[in-house]
């Protein structure tokens, strides 16, 4: 195993014992995920984006740094190739990378029955099963932004503005901007386009009526069903994400090559 020629101690999580070999079950240590984050210096993520947001959200408060190893498919977040491990972890070994910070959002409300509302990418509000739009109130720092009707709202971080919130015509956002993005979903007017606030800002959502529950997820993972009248305050969280990153790596180059930004599609060029 790469880790282990690099001299990396290796603790895996427990939530794989029952897949792993016999031969892995012998050589290391399994720990369940509260141990192993308390004994790592370093979480790494094997998988896609989404698997990296998901143990980002449970790490979090450790302000472990994450490296992301892309076993998915875009693996806009998760940069390491699963072909260049040898060569990656040995890079890290060597202090051969940089930490990158970036910001997250949090959620606070009295009508969440104390659920947690952390995004890594985005807090997205959707108007659920109701074939007709949601009316939102939205406030930035207690002062009126709009009241409009849309299928739901996105907010964003600058990491999550290539997600969801790019699919709804929101702007792309370096990753290391200290911003917020707002983008509602499919609004009922021509006026109400994405809106780009910073992130020391607290934004108010407020849903005074609406005839079915509606949803608030977290990264489109974490969601909870929720019914009017409902109000939310997000702001930026205490800690941010801490991703390691190769010296190498581009952020305009992953833009290139896997959201073929700036590519003329006509000659496959720039």
């Amino acid at each position: 195993m790469c880790l282990n020629l690099n001299d990396f101690e290796c603790l895996i999580s427990d939530t794989i014992f029952e897949l792993a070999s016999p031969e892995m079950k012998a050589k290391f240590t399994f720990l369940n995920d509260v141990e192993l984050i308390e004994n790592s210096d370093i979480i790494i993520s094997l998988g896609g984006d989404g698997t990296l947001l998901n143990t980002a959200s449970m790490t979090l408060d450790s302000g472990k740094p994450i490296a992301g190893v892309n076993f998915g498919k875009l693996g806009f977040l998760t940069e390491i190739n699963k072909d260049t491990l040898n060569e990656t972890f040995r890079e890290i070994r060597n202090g051969e990378y940089f930490l990158e910070e970036r910001i997250v959002l949090k959620g606070v409300s009295d009508d969440l029955n104390h659920c947690s509302v952390l995004g890594i990418n985005d807090i997205v509000i959707e108007k659920g099963g109701w074939p007709k739009m949601m009316a939102i109130n939205l406030y930035a720092n207690g002062e009126l932004v709009s009241e409009f009707s849309a299928d739901g709202l996105i907010i964003a971080t600058p990491t999550g503005s290539t997600g969801y919130s790019l699919s709804a015509g929101g702007p792309i956002v370096n990753p290391r901007a200290d911003v917020i993005v707002i983008s509602p979903i499919c609004p009922h007017s021509l006026t109400m386009r994405p809106l780009v606030l910073p992130a020391d800002m607290v934004i108010t959502v407020q849903i005074n009526s609406h005839p079915v529950k509606f949803s608030i997820n977290c990264d489109g993972q974490r969601v909870n069903e929720l019914s009017s009248p409902f109000s939310i305050d997000i702001s930026k969280g205490e800690k941010p994400l801490r991703l390691i990153r190769s010296k190498k790596s581009s952020y305009f180059n992953v833009l290139r090559n896997k959201l073929y930004w700036g590519i003329d599609a006509r000659e496959g060029k720039n």
